[in-house]
């Protein structure tokens, strides 16, 4: 009898201390919590840059080696063709030149298009530029 209550004893020792650890006893998918996917574009396609300044000031803006600064009144809205995935990796930088902090929302308002919203933020330094990469990949650094 007493090795029998032993058994049990561990036993339930054992089913106990196992369901405690829920990191360990439960497996799931990140459906509910892994966050939006990562934006980006077939390697190969054309893209067009839509970019928006949603500053009350003129920002600057620069695809460099290939434009010299543009300026962006605020409200304004440029369209910059022909970015495709036969070019290198290719970047577009930005700045405020009374220095503050800026901020790039990107979205994808069509198959083709990557829309760059720029906007004032508190976050120190900011985000200064958005780089396209020849495998489809978007980074804002």
């Amino acid at each position: 009898m007493s090795k029998l209550v032993s058994a049990l004893l561990i036993t339930a020792t054992l089913l106990l201390t196992a369901s405690h650890d829920s990191k360990i006893s439960l497996a799931g998918t990140c459906a509910s919590n892994c966050g939006k996917a990562p934006l980006q574009f077939t390697p190969g396609q054309r893209v067009r840059v839509q970019v928006v300044n949603r500053t009350p000031r003129v920002l600057k803006l620069q695809k460099p080696s290939i434009t010299d600064p543009i300026s962006l009144s605020p409200g304004q809205i440029l369209y910059l063709d022909q970015l495709e995935g036969t070019e290198p990796n290719t970047s577009l930088i930005f700045w405020d030149e009374t220095g503050r902090s800026i901020e790039a929302n990107l979205s994808r308002p069509s198959l083709a298009t990557l829309r760059v919203e720029l906007r004032p933020t508190w976050r120190v330094p900011g985000d200064r530029s958005v780089y396209i990469q020849d495998d489809g990949r978007i980074n804002v650094l």
